[in-house]
């Protein structure tokens, strides 16, 4: 057995899970391979418990029997035995007994290495990734792949601190020296919306904590604007406070123990570290789909192109990114096989990465022969790109899904191997997310959604009375992301294929997220379907006239004004 061309060391013990449904031959198999005896064709829901045994002749190698899965539902006690098991052991080998029966889910649960809790993940814009929606997305199940149009080092370091981002520990964005004044305070708290302030000897937010302002602290009637911080903040000395190392559980103890707001954290020499605050433990508790890692820090996700990926991919797992995705118009290239032949070789299956776009099945199979561990689909369908204007290039992206997904389920009958498609672009209603489901995709791929949200990078502007939020195309001046538009050639964007623009501002990603997937699971229900695999099979993709589309909206009303 060999991981990376590379043996394994005799002395470690080699892991293989046996998968597939009931009835599949696995237990055979298993037998055959460790010389048990374990009873053959178990009924449903009887025996739910993994059988283990050695290879005859390798007392270093495992063989785990995983139940059988037997029903289309997603969650059986059988398939959460299996699930755990994959996800959590992470065994060296997944030997997938094919049963012709079933062969749609042969591979449901198994390929999943990393799961996501929601299908949507953000684009890999300059507009829309970076590590303060990342964390946000992650919170409510989702995966943010942090735009890679920057220099390796400053991507590098928003994925350290999105993956350094403790769930309830927040670093403080308010910070202000002592010598500063009551407008300043102001000032601050106009800018970032939050009336917990901290003081510090240098006015950062690593500094020395001196003391907090919060509102109860002044009194704008009162005071003179020109009033020294250092004369009104609540002193070190009168705070209650905890030290770096205590858990989230007892920050909030502490809190609700002294009837606290807010729980500054500071080291040993006095520095702050985080706050904790009481709105957040409530907050915690209500985002059950959060996206975890083992360590229990939050999923992320990366871009990389294709020129400096021997430097790039490197720093970015070095930096804990979960997922890698390739940024590129043109995913049908050798440019993206030596991208992914660079990463197997270094880190063999243990790192992820998704390869695109391509619309269709001719270049879905390309990129899984390569080794992509996902693909998207999409040229020219996104809000800001003008790639079919400029070039001719792209296709419908829902004639492009349907073809992938089609050369997807070929694939994987002939190997075996599922490969998950994601679709990128041409999303404008939330119901166009639960078309892209229903026509094959296991997950959506938004930019111009999220783009709309508090924690997107971009400033909230006022344009004609009307909130709105800068978004560009990373194929436009402004990005000037050259690598993802690359041919050959030289080394700079020869002419746009995307647009500088505004979209509506939406308020809190958390809000958006949740209604848009009230609407999925919605029409789902409508369906009979209680999982995305089982949306594919029951949904009925129709034709409709211009007609039926009025139909579909309000008609022959006047609509009072809201």
């Amino acid at each position: 057995v060999k991981t990376s061309d590379k043996p394994l060391p005799e002395s470690e013990q080699i892991i293989f899970a046996l998968v597939g449904n009931q009835n599949c031959g696995k237990t055979t198999l298993f037998n055959q391979l460790t010389g048990s005896n374990q009873h053959v064709g178990n009924f449903p829901g009887v025996t739910i418990d993994r059988k283990e045994g050695h290879i005859k002749g390798y007392p270093n190698t495992t063989v785990v029997d995983l139940p059988g899965i037997y029903s289309m539902s997603p969650y059986s006690s059988e398939e959460i035995v299996s699930r755990n098991f994959v996800l959590n052991e992470k065994p060296h080998a997944i030997i997938n007994i094919i049963d012709a029966t079933n062969i749609e889910r042969n591979l449901y649960l198994t390929m999943q290495l990393l799961e996501m809790n929601i299908p949507m993940v953000s684009a890999i814009m300059q507009s829309v990734s970076g590590d303060r929606l990342a964390v946000a997305l992650a919170r409510e199940g989702g995966v943010s792949f942090i735009y890679g149009s920057q220099s390796v080092e400053e991507e590098a370091a928003m994925v350290a601190r999105a993956k350094g981002y403790k769930a309830g520990f927040v670093k403080s964005d308010s910070n202000i020296s002592p010598d500063k004044t009551l407008a300043d305070v102001l000032a601050l708290k106009e800018q970032t919306g939050h009336s917990t302030v901290a003081v510090t000897s240098d006015g950062t937010a690593e500094g020395k904590l001196l003391g907090i302002v919060t509102s109860r602290d002044y009194r704008i009637s009162r005071m003179e604007m020109t009033d020294k911080v250092s004369t009104f903040m609540t002193p070190m000395e009168k705070l209650i406070f905890a030290r770096e190392g205590v858990t989230l559980s007892e920050a909030n103890d502490i809190i609700w123990a002294h009837k606290l707001n807010s729980l500054p954290v500071v080291s040993d020499d006095g520095r702050l570290c985080y706050f904790v605050f009481r709105k957040d433990y409530e907050d915690h508790k209500n985002n059950p789909d959060e996206l975890l890692d083992a360590n229990k820090r939050y999923v992320v996700g990366a871009g990389i192109n294709t020129r400096d990926y021997a430097v790039r991919v490197p720093a970015l797992v070095q930096a804990g990114a979960d997922v890698l995705c390739i940024d590129s118009s043109e995913g049908y290239s050798e440019w993206q096989k030596l991208t992914i032949d660079f990463i197997r070789e270094k880190y063999g299956d243990s790192v992820k990465v998704g390869a695109g776009n391509v619309v269709d099945g001719e270049g879905f199979r390309y990129l899984a022969e390569c080794g992509a561990d996902f693909v998207k689909v999409g040229i020219g369908g996104g809000s800001i790109c003008i790639t079919r204007e400029t070039k001719g290039i792209g296709r419908g992206q829902a004639t492009a899904l349907i073809d992938v997904c089609r050369a997807r389920d070929e694939y994987f009958k002939e190997t075996g191997v599922y490969v998950p498609v994601c679709s990128d672009g041409g999303i404008v209603h939330d119901h166009h997310i639960t078309l892209a489901l229903a026509m094959g995709a296991d997950f959506v791929m938004l930019g111009r959604y999220f783009a709309r949200f508090d924690e997107s990078p971009t400033a909230k502007i006022n344009v004609n009375g009307t909130l709105m939020k800068e978004y560009w195309g990373e194929g436009s001046n402004r990005a000037r992301n050259w690598q993802r538009y690359d041919l050959g050639g030289a080394s700079k964007l020869s002419f746009e294929e995307g647009v500088d623009s505004y979209v509506p501002y939406a308020g809190k990603l958390s809000d958006n997220v949740r209604q848009s997937l009230a609407k999925v699971k919605s029409t789902m229900c409508n369906c009979g379907a209680k999982s995305i695999p089982e949306l594919q099979k029951k949904a009925k993709l129709t034709l409709v006239s211009s007609v039926s589309i009025v139909e579909g909206g309000a008609h022959d009303v006047v609509l009072k004004s809201k």
